[in-house]
């Protein structure tokens, strides 16, 4: 049976529950037409070892190949045969697999989600196949600076855990084996490190299925390191006109109040446009640097969390030229937020993006469900979006400028592409 079952839940509220082995159950009834589960699992590639950087990479595209239960043909013609859809999606510190489907198949589709998640085999000549994806994911990340930048920006922060790269390194394509994939799998993919998520799925059905399926591996599995911030700097020059570069000092932890401050400041600075295909004009980072430069530039605030750090900071593009003085005026925004060039009116406006763009995050079932397996996975809970918003709505003022100092005092980390010779070294700022 099941411990601490909320049973007694309005509609339109999530069902959350754990198991006695460990595993976290959340469902929410919404009698949608269509249904979707998911199973969360901290299983990132912060937690990939030295000898096995790239695995989650590897398990990404792995998510479709022979399992104990099913061939790889009978997993793609049998989700596709009731109009189904079967993803894997993954982030430094879980990986997600998901499906989706009418209500009536979510039986059949579940089975193979099952499938995937607890029998992988892994046969070396299908893993060997994959070794033409990876190259094809890593030359697409390749043409992306901004996923370029913020790769390398991580591998500049931190001495470990987060600075493990989401894509499988040049010199580890074609190296990862099946032996270290299913060594992988059974360290991580255990019941204590994952939560069921469903929507339009009766949380008893999870129930079931948790307790007959996700028991194969039980207990905490490997913990992973904990993630040490050091700061540094890397630059890779290409010769691009366009000069994409952030700095940044460790932020906040997920959950955290000073995580909810950090969320405003960057709304406060400017996190994009608000309008589809409109400007970011009227944010702090683009009135203050179009009084730098006339030529055309981008900026925005960068924020991120995790589960024990954090980075926040700015990102700018601009002509190399003037990538020097739209670094330089970007930091200056910055810095006068820290000096209480602040008013109560910018916060409270901030406060108010930040809020609706978390509502309308879990407008979409699949940003409800991602909402629901974060929390099970942190929290083993679910707070209410009204419980969210008042924490969002408690950020004072004097928070937000105690965040802005936090950056502007702390040790910095920076990444660049492109034709540098007009940016300055993280020293020089």
């Amino acid at each position: 049976m099941s411990t601490s079952l909320k049973t007694m839940l309005p509609c339109g509220v999530p069902a959350v529950s754990k198991l006695p082995n460990g595993l976290v159950i959340a469902s929410l009834e919404n009698n949608s037409p269509v249904s979707s589960v998911g199973v969360f699992v901290k299983a990132g590639s912060r937690y990939e070892a030295v000898e096995n950087q790239g695995v989650c990479h590897i398990l990404r595209l792995a998510a479709n190949l022979t399992t104990k239960g099913a061939s790889a043909f009978r997993i793609c013609r049998g989700v596709e045969a009731v109009g189904g859809g079967l993803s894997v999606r993954s982030s430094r510190e879980t990986m997600v697999y998901s499906v989706e489907c009418l209500r009536d198949h979510v039986d059949t589709v579940m089975e193979y989600l099952i499938n995937v998640t607890t029998a992988p085999e892994f046969r070396p000549w299908e893993v060997n196949d994959l070794t033409s994806r990876v190259k094809v994911d890593k030359a697409l990340a390749h043409q992306c600076p901004q996923i370029g930048v913020i790769e390398k920006l991580h591998e500049a922060a931190y001495k470990n855990a987060l600075s493990n790269s989401l894509y499988c390194p040049d010199y580890m394509i074609g190296k990862v084996t099946s032996e270290e994939l299913l060594s992988f799998v059974n360290d991580n993919f255990t019941s204590g490190r994952m939560a069921l998520v469903g929507l339009g799925v009766k949380h008893s059905v999870l129930q079931q299925v948790g307790e007959q399926f996700l028991s194969v591996r039980t207990g905490a599995g490997s913990p992973g390191a904990k993630a040490i911030y050091r700061g540094g700097e890397l630059r890779v020059q290409n010769g691009d006109s366009l000069v994409h570069t952030l700095i940044t000092s460790e932020g906040a932890v997920t959950g955290s109040a000073e995580a909810n401050a950090f969320s405003v400041l960057q709304r406060v600075l400017g996190a994009g446009p608000h309008v589809k295909r409109g400007s970011n004009a009227t944010s702090k980072l683009s009135q203050g640097i179009a009084k730098a430069t006339t030529q055309p530039f981008d900026a925005t605030a960068f924020n991120v969390t995790y589960s024990d750090s954090g980075l926040f900071g700015i990102y700018t593009i601009a002509q190399d030229e003037s990538a020097g003085r739209v670094i330089k005026a970007a930091l200056a925004q910055v810095t006068g937020v820290a000096q209480g060039g602040v008013s109560e009116e910018d916060v409270t406006r901030a406060k108010n993006q930040l809020k609706a763009d978390y509502l309308m995050s879990i407008e979409s079932s699949e940003g409800m469900l991602e909402e629901m397996g974060a929390q099970a996975l942190s929290n083993e809970a679910y707070l209410a979006p009204d419980t969210v918003t008042q924490s969002i709505d408690s950020v004072s003022l004097v928070d937000v400028v105690n965040a802005a100092k936090k950056f502007v005092d702390g040790k910095k980390s920076m990444a660049a592409s492109g034709h540098l010779a007009n940016t300055p070294f993280l020293d020089e700022l």
